[in-house]
C-alpha cells in the first residue's frame, strides 16, 4: 500500500512511500522555512537541509572533521535547474509505484527502491551522490513501465 504523497505542514516536500519505507523526497521550488531545517533524518547517508538566512547573515569560517561513515546504499539528490522531467518510482522488487513531475527548482532524493525517468522538456540538472563513483556495477537495470500504464500523482 503507498502512503499518498503527504505535504509536510503545506511547505511542499513529499514522500513517496512504500508501507513505511520511504523511497523518495520532492522537495518543490515552492518550499520555504526560516533558518536552517534538516529536512532528512539523522541514520541516513545523504543529509539534505533547507537553508534560508538574511542579508547580514554570518556563518562561521569551519573545516569538517574527518568522520569515518559506512555507507551500503546509494542515495542520489538531484537539483533540477532547467526544464521538466518524469521521475517514476519502483520498491526494491522493481515493481512499479507511481510518477511525478519535476520541475525547475525542484530537488529529490532518491532514498531506496529503483527509478527511472523520461524528459518531458530539455532537462538541466545537478546529481550529487556520495563517492567514489563505482561505475556500472553500483546499479542494476531493469525494464520500466510502460507509458500506458503510468499514474502520475500530484
Amino acid at each position: 500500500m503507498i502512503e499518498a504523497g503527504r505535504k509536510e505542514n503545506m511547505e511542499r516536500v513529499e514522500f513517496i512511500k512504500k508501507k513505511d519505507r520511504l523511497l523518495a523526497m520532492i522537495i518543490r521550488h515552492e518550499y520555504t522555512c526560516e533558518g536552517v531545517k534538516f529536512l532528512t533524518p539523522e541514520d541516513f547517508s545523504q543529509q539534505v537541509a533547507y537553508m534560508h538566512h538574511p542579508a547580514g547573515k554570518s556563518i562561521d569560517a569551519h573545516i569538517h572533521n574527518l568522520s569515518h561513515r559506512n555507507v551500503f546504499l546509494t542515495q542520489e539528490v538531484l537539483f533540477i535547474k532547467k526544464g521538466k522531467m518524469r521521475v517514476d518510482f519502483y520498491d526494491d522488487y522493481e515493481d512499479y509505484m507511481e510518477s511525478r513531475i519535476l520541475c525547475a527548482g525542484d530537488v529529490v532524493l532518491l532514498v531506496s527502491g529503483g527509478h527511472g525517468f523520461e524528459v518531458l522538456e530539455e532537462v538541466e540538472m545537478i546529481e550529487v551522490k556520495q563517492g567514489p563513483y563505482s561505475g556500472e556495477h553500483d546499479k542494476k537495470r531493469f525494464s520500466g513501465i510502460s507509458d500506458e500504464n503510468i499514474r502520475i500523482i500530484g
